[in-house]
């Protein structure tokens, strides 16, 4: 009697937790279908959907925000994969490398953001040193990678937290493929770098989408490194979403809600992808999938 009852107590914060995130989403969906009877809107309707999806703001700041997460997940999971592989091939896999990686991930967005700052805007340490070697002879020469619409600025910072993190969550199962069926592959002939690319990567392929599709939620809900990286306009969809909802207008409030509601359903539809891709990995795997 006293296993289900540890394994209840243990769940307990976990059903927490996840009863008040299903509770808030449940609040911004209401909202944004306008039932918010704070503010006297008790009518179920759909036209604060419409009415952002005709939005060129809107539509400019989901670009925006797609943007921003596809393109830091995909050069994230180059990166990461080639530092992996790099690991692997030199049979560091464990021991302190793991503590390493682990320290770029655990920095909070906002001390990213400042080191960003420090290094790479145009007073920053990289304008100062270039200045200083003579490359160039103005800081205003250095090139503008912060607060551009490009958003390369919230991009890189991203990167700094994202590589180590595809590295990390790919590096065991790559190691391990690489151990034994790699191995296997060079007994019979191959070469390591053809057992890395016919055996060892594609093996590992499933963990590296897996990691990228975690990238992709988190940078495309992510606040934190548009606002404060970001260009003035447009703004990253979070950012556009947060203002709108700080309106002194409170009956505007399912707009933001509905802002809201669109980033929730995309996050949403990658996390189906990404269990999708869990299940069929475990298939694979010979694994229980239920």
């Amino acid at each position: 009697m006293r296993k289900p009852r540890t394994v209840f107590f243990l769940l307990l914060p976990l059903a927490a937790v996840t009863l008040l995130v299903l509770a808030a989403c449940a609040c911004v969906l209401a909202q944004s279908l306008g039932w918010v009877p704070a503010f006297g809107l008790e009518e179920i309707t759909f036209s604060y959907y419409l009415d952002i999806l005709r939005d060129e703001d809107f539509l400019r700041s989901l670009a925006v925000s797609l943007g921003v997460a596809a393109g830091s997940a995909l050069l994230a999971a180059v990166l990461g994969t080639a530092v992996c592989a790099a690991l692997t091939v030199r049979g560091r896999s464990g021991g302190a490398i793991t503590y390493v990686l682990r320290l770029p991930i655990l920095v909070p967005h906002a001390v990213v953001a400042l080191f960003t700052i420090l290094i790479f805007s145009q007073t920053g340490l990289l304008a100062r040193l270039a200045c200083a070697l003579g490359l160039i002879s103005d800081f205003t020469q250095f090139p503008q990678l912060l607060y551009t619409p490009g958003y390369e600025g919230a991009v890189a910072a991203y990167l700094w937290k994202e590589v180590p993190f595809v590295a990390y969550f790919t590096l065991a199962l790559m190691s391990g493929v690489s151990g034994t069926l790699g191995e296997a592959a060079e007994d019979l002939g191959a070469s390591p770098l053809r057992s890395f690319f016919s055996v060892t990567l594609p093996l590992s392929l499933p963990a590296v989408c897996r990691a990228t599709l975690i990238i992709f939620i988190f940078a495309f809900g992510g606040y934190e490194l548009p606002m404060l990286l970001g260009a003035t306009l447009p703004k990253a969809l979070p950012v556009e979403a947060y203002l709108a909802y700080m309106s002194p207008e409170l009956r505007d409030r399912p707009y933001a809600m509905a802002m809201y509601g669109v980033i929730l359903v995309l996050s949403v539809a990658m996390a189906g992808l990404y269990a999708l891709l869990t299940r069929r990995l475990l298939r694979r795997m010979g694994g229980n999938h239920g």
